[in-house]
Formats: structure tokens, C-alpha cells, sequence
């Protein structure tokens, strides 16, 4: 729960000062990257997150790091903030709470379709206007085939399930004939 409402914060006061540069976008970009780098390499993320190594040396090996990509001023103000605080193994975290945010503020949602067949374009591009106007925001949608649904679609949008796959109806039938025995 401490390192949650920590995540939070750090994400907050790096998305005020986005929103001050009016750079929500493209500091988050430069924040994942720098993430995925770390997260992409066990060694470095054992390193940083190792209370027992020096934090001069996690400084100097963030900073060859951080010349090596091409990240903003700020960004890369940030990611150092981070080695000083002892929090740069939260990183990942941070940009996820970080991109909630940013999301919420652009009216952007994560929405995830599963389907038992591959939907036509047409069909996509239809389902996709229905959400922005279920929602009034602006849909990203994933489409993941899962044949175990037989036909039908479950719709994820945020917390919020819906379920019009076969495999649902026809178990919601199973109980129905169960509970008349």
C-alpha cells in the first residue's frame, strides 16, 4: 500500500509539470523508455534496486544510460530524482500510474475485445465507434482471438466486463436447468 500511494505521487508531480509543458505524451514516452530499458535487463534492474551498491555508482550508471537515449531535459531530471530518492526500482510503476493519469486527462481508454474469430475491419472500426460513444472517449482497443468463447464477444472496458460470448449464455442455460432439477 506505501509503495502504491508512493507510485502515485511521484506519477502526480511528474504529470503537473507535463501538464505545465503541456508534454503529457512525450514524457511518458521518454519515461517508458527509460522503464523498458531497465525492465528489459535483469543485471542493470538488480542493480538499482540493491540497497547494498553505492548510490554514486547507480548515478553513474543511470547517467551513461540516460546519454544514450534521447529523452527531454525533465525526463531525464526526473529519472535522476529518482537514483537520488532510492526509487528509480519503482520506475515501472510510476509510469503506470503515470499514464492513468494521462489518460484520464485525454480522454483516452484502454478497452480489450475478445472474440472467438477474427473480426473484419469494418466490424472493428464499428465496434470502436460504439465504445467512443458509449463512453465519450477516445477507445484504444485491443482484439484478442480466444476460440474457447465459440462466438461472441467479451468486452473489457476498464473494470467493467461485457459478456455476450456462447460459452456464457450456454452456462448461464447449464444453471438455469440445474436450479428446475
Amino acid at each position: 500500500m506505501i509503495n502504491s500511494n508512493i507510485t502515485k505521487r511521484y506519477a502526480r508531480a511528474f504529470f503537473d509539470i507535463a501538464g505545465e509543458d503541456n508534454q503529457y505524451e512525450k514524457y511518458y514516452n521518454e519515461m517508458q523508455t527509460v522503464s523498458s530499458l531497465i525492465e528489459a535487463n535483469k543485471n542493470l534492474k538488480e542493480f538499482l534496486s540493491n540497497p547494498i551498491f553505492d548510490q554514486s555508482d547507480k548515478k553513474a550508471v543511470v547517467s551513461q544510460i540516460l546519454q544514450k537515449v534521447d529523452i527531454s531535459h525533465m525526463t531525464e531530471n526526473f529519472i535522476n530524482l529518482l537514483v537520488d530518492k532510492r526509487r528509480i526500482d519503482i520506475l515501472s510503476d510510476i509510469a503506470g500510474s503515470y499514464q492513468e493519469l494521462m489518460d484520464g486527462a485525454l480522454k483516452k481508454i484502454k478497452v480489450e475485445v475478445k472474440t472467438a474469430f477474427p473480426l473484419k475491419s469494418d466490424l472493428t472500426q464499428q465496434l470502436q465507434k460504439e465504445l467512443e460513444d458509449m463512453t465519450g472517449k477516445t477507445v484504444e482497443m485491443a482484439v484478442v482471438e480466444d476460440a474457447s468463447l465459440l462466438g461472441g464477444l467479451v468486452v473489457r472496458v476498464g473494470d467493467t466486463y461485457y459478456d455476450g460470448s456462447i460459452k456464457t449464455q450456454l452456462n448461464n442455460i447449464r444453471n438455469l436447468l440445474g436450479e428446475e432439477l
